[in-house]
């Protein structure tokens, strides 16, 4: 489930309080008290056998005897009565409900019997037929202001606002709630999420997504629980408002408190890191990091790009924010001569003259003033960030209030920082009254500044057009499977070196000729045939790194040097590892590429999020460089360029002092090449391509191992974004001869899908979109073409040959609701393709692909006076009616 009967929890009309209580201080009694003083506009009914009355409203003894049904129940008993309690709200019709007692985990005091884990597992048991959702248990509640609810134990009630917060913990959503509330900051949501035992991330994602009222949404995150779903939430909650997330858990000490904490397995951090970064999201590093961005958020300001001016009386606090500046990859404003000649007419002689703006320590209000006015006006500059050192001669609330009156109703992104503890008390009252974020010191507003930059970043990148491959591979997955499947028979965890790079050559990568050599007599006749120098490696499936054990001689020049080597390599490998087997040797000729950098692209499978990527410097110290970055498959060509430069590697890579650069697309091609077989094939579980030999010329592949083991599932079934349907593809014949391609929609199509439009009439414009349109906006187009294959289907009619570089003549697609009971069609047609039966054809594919993933309706709005589209439609059996709002408005559905 994902958002169905959620209303139900976020939007009650009424309320039951299973375990209200007048024990003072107790869980109960708190629960009770914020319920009945938050003007809940609805009926609140308390449940205790033991009191008559409650907060001064009739107690109820049992479920049984409520008088009517509550949309949402909150439970506060003994954990061995909850199960039973959930079994009977659900069967009187309540359909959330609240589990703020803890210790159905196993976690918990065993004083009331039974089984921790069952508890949870009958909690589901009793809610799943009724489709009643769980929040919690061991959570502190829910709050939602604009309701006027306060279903939680918190020691405030927030006021209202439109940013939401969901974690995990109470006492974060306590400690932020304080915060808040002494900043004037409100909140549309204040989520306590507990063990998650249904209601999780995902759902809350999907959720405020599509509330109108919630304008920014906060995670704090210990783990996930079902990445797929969470992925796909975040993408499409990342693309219509800003996701901020701290993730808990950063060290492997860390991680393993949150999952003793949760009861659910945290995947490693770099991989969380990744999947926020390829969901849009932005991370920030701690509650520091979540504050500063709940401020700025929640102040409506956010900065253009990563440019910086800095205004301050002293140049010491200046110096301070600029190094932290560099530290966070942002940039200082260049200020322009007219900025500069300004500045001058304003300021004393002893400025600065340069960016940081140092105004001179007796600086009234009045030049605080009249410097920001004329910095706000620098285009080079993306924000502004003012920082106050106290000072006897001038107060810090004048230059507060200076501040304070330039900015006005300004949304220019203005930060502040007034330092000390006593003095800027009264100055920081004044920025929150005004909606300026303040912060305590000069490096948190610059990190506070650099974690929106690099949320403006995201949400670019997720919006970003990929170009076109240069080339068209289609891998030979027969004879990869070939080799893959005899490892899994024979029961061998890893493929030999050649079977791994036959596998890689398989996939287009292109490798280092390599060859069998069963003794050293053997591994001097293959030396003899070759032209040059060759490499020995020892072969052994038992000896992954054979660099460790002597395993590689390197240079050997004469069939005599290579026998010699591979006699003294067996005799150093056998005292070094006596139980490996050995099979034998391989040789294969010197890679003579002396301007080449040792490159790594891996595999590895995180136990949640599936397989994940990883590329970086390479060589046998891969380790101690410690140069590497993940991201998850598929991988497109923007992508992997974007993780290739997360590394420092990639700075040389590009060419320096004289060294020529190296095949950088040839190296990103690489890296989808290995997306791919990721993809392709679910057996591998590892592999490891070190070193890749990357320079001018291309690259090549010297080693690879590959871990296999049998397949459990679909293949493409572990990722948590699901890959591109390719069996989805179907050859198309048309009337006139031609034979078109029918595939799912890809990212790099957007430019032929502009293309497509510029050819569409304005009246099939107007009956697609429902309105004159005279250009598709990049925005529009991304959204078209950049879709959720998990939630959301495309098929466009294609001239056969790379997306991007092939013409489009029409398409159909579906969304689906987050439940995936729903799903609204459209179709477009390009105008000179009328009269094809493309229109027929696209309909049929996509009631044909519905049905198969189980959506349960098909809908759709058609104006009036499409009489094609209502034709089709009436050929289908869909229904027609009216919109009751707008006459000239057909509703069609059609139940699968």
């Amino acid at each position: 489930m994902s958002i169905r009967n959620l209303d139900y929890l976020f939007k009650p009309r009424s309320v039951a309080l299973i375990g209200a209580s007048k024990t003072p201080s107790s869980v109960g009694a708190v629960l009770a008290h914020n319920l009945f003083s938050s003007g809940f506009d609805g009926p609140i009914m308390p449940v205790n056998p033991r009191h008559r009355a409650i907060e001064g409203v009739l107690a109820y003894p049992d479920v049984e005897s409520l008088p009517e049904p509550a949309d949402l129940a909150v439970i506060a008993t003994p954990r061995a009565t909850v199960p039973g309690v959930v079994a009977d709200l659900a069967a009187r019709g309540t359909r959330g409900v609240i589990i703020v007692t803890a210790g159905l985990n196993g976690n918990g005091d065993d004083d009331a019997g039974g089984d921790g884990g069952s508890l949870r597992q009958q909690v589901l048991d009793a809610a799943r037929p009724h489709t009643l959702r769980v929040i919690g248990p061991n959570c502190l509640g829910i709050m939602v202001p604009g309701v006027g609810l306060n279903a939680s134990f918190a020691h405030t009630t927030p006021s209202g606002g439109h940013l939401a917060f969901v974690a995990q913990s109470g006492a974060i959503v306590t400690s932020v709630l304080d915060w808040a509330a002494a900043r004037s900051i409100g909140f549309s949501h204040m989520v306590s999420l507990g063990d998650m035992s249904d209601v999780d991330f995902g759902d809350m994602l999907d959720y405020l997504a599509q509330d109108p009222g919630v304008r920014g949404i906060l995670l704090y995150i210990e783990a996930i629980t079902h990445a797929r779903k969470f992925m796909s939430a975040a993408r499409a909650a990342s693309r219509v408002k800003p996701v901020i997330v701290v993730k808990a858990g950063r060290s492997a000490a860390g991680a393993e408190a949150a999952a003793s904490h949760t009861g659910a397995l945290a995947g490693m951090d770099a991989v969380y890191d990744a999947a926020f970064r390829r969901a849009g999201m932005l991370r920030v590093a701690d509650l520091g990091g979540l504050f500063g961005a709940v401020e700025t958020l929640g102040m409506g300001r956010t900065p253009r790009g990563d440019r910086l001016a800095i205004l301050s009386n002293g140049g010491g606090v200046g110096v301070m924010a600029t190094d932290s500046l560099v530290d966070y990859g942002g940039r200082l404003a260049e200020l322009g001569p007219a900025t500069i000649e300004a500045l001058d007419q304003v300021l004393p002689p002893t400025w600065s003259h340069a960016n940081p703006v140092d105004i001179i320590g007796d600086a009234p209000g009045e030049r605080y003033a009249k410097t920001l006015e004329i910095l706000l006006k620098e285009p080079e500059a993306d924000a502004v960030l003012v920082l106050n050192c106290p000072i006897a001669v001038v107060s810090g609330a004048e230059a507060a209030e200076a501040v304070i009156r330039t900015v006005g109703k300004s949304k220019a992104c203005v930060l502040t920082s007034w330092l000390g503890e006593e003095a800027p008390r009264q100055a920081r009252r004044m920025f929150a009254e005004h909606n300026i974020p303040t912060f305590f010191t000069p490096e948190r507003a610059v990190r506070a500044f650099m974690d929106l930059v690099n949320y403006r970043r995201n949400q670019e990148a997720l919006m970003q057009t990929p170009p076109s491959v240069s080339e068209e591979f289609e891998p030979d997955t027969g004879s990869a499977r070939e080799l893959i499947a005899k490892a899994v028979a024979e029961g061998r965890e890893w493929l030999t070196e050649p079977e791994a790079k036959q596998v890689l050559s398989a996939y287009g990568v292109p490798v280092v000729p390599t060859f069998i050599a069963e003794d050293p007599r053997a591994a001097g006749v293959i030396a003899a045939r070759q032209t040059g120098p060759v490499a020995l490696k020892i072969l052994s499936e038992d000896i992954t790194h054979k660099s460790d054990v002597g395993g590689v001689a390197l240079d050997l020049r004469t069939p005599a040097a290579v026998r010699d080597a591979a006699e003294a390599m067996l005799e150093r490998v056998r005292k070094r590892t006596p139980d490996a087997k050995v099979e034998g040797f391989t040789v294969q000729p010197m890679i003579d590429r002396p301007d080449a950098f040792e490159l790594i692209i891996g595999i590895m499978v995180d136990r949640l999020f599936g397989p994940v990527i990883l590329f970086g410097h390479g060589g046998t110290a891969v380790e101690i460089r410690d140069d590497t970055a993940i991201a998850l498959p598929p991988l497109n060509l923007n992508l992997a360029r974007e993780l290739m430069s997360r590394t420092r590697v990639h700075g040389l890579l590009k060419g320096f002092r004289g060294r020529p650069p190296a095949a950088l697309e040839d190296i990103a091609l690489t890296l989808i090449k290995v997306s791919q077989l990721v993809i392709d094939f679910a057996e591998v579980v590892e592999l490891d391509i070190n070193p890749l030999l990357a320079d001018e010329f291309g690259v090549t592949a010297l080693d690879a191992r590959i871990r296999v083991k049998a397949a459990t599932g679909a293949p493409g079934e572990r990722l948590a974004i699901r890959p591109y349907p390719r069996d989805l593809e179907e050859a198309i014949a048309l009337p006139d001869g031609r034979r078109l391609l029918l595939r799912p929609v890809r990212p790099e199509d957007e430019p032929a899908f502009v293309d497509m439009f510029s050819r569409m009439s304005p009246e099939d414009i107007r009956m697609r979109f429902f309105a004159p349109k005279k250009e598709l906006s990049h925005a529009l187009a991304a959204r078209l073409t950049q879709i959720d294959y998990d939630r959301e289907m495309a098929l466009v009619l294609a001239e056969p040959g790379l997306a991007g570089k092939s013409e489009l003549y029409g398409g159909v697609r579906i969304a689906a609701d987050p439940d995936g009971e729903k799903a609204e069609y459209a179709i477009t047609v390009r105008s000179d393709m009328a009269g094809q039966g493309l229109g027929p054809l696209l309909m049929r594919r996509i009631i044909d692909y519905s049905r198969r993933r189980g959506i349960k309706e098909i809908f759709g709005e058609v104006l009036r006076d499409n009489k094609p589209m209502l034709k089709v439609c009436q050929v289908f059996k869909f229904t027609q009616k009216t919109n009751p709002d707008d006459p000239s408005i057909i509703e069609v559905r059609l139940t699968l």
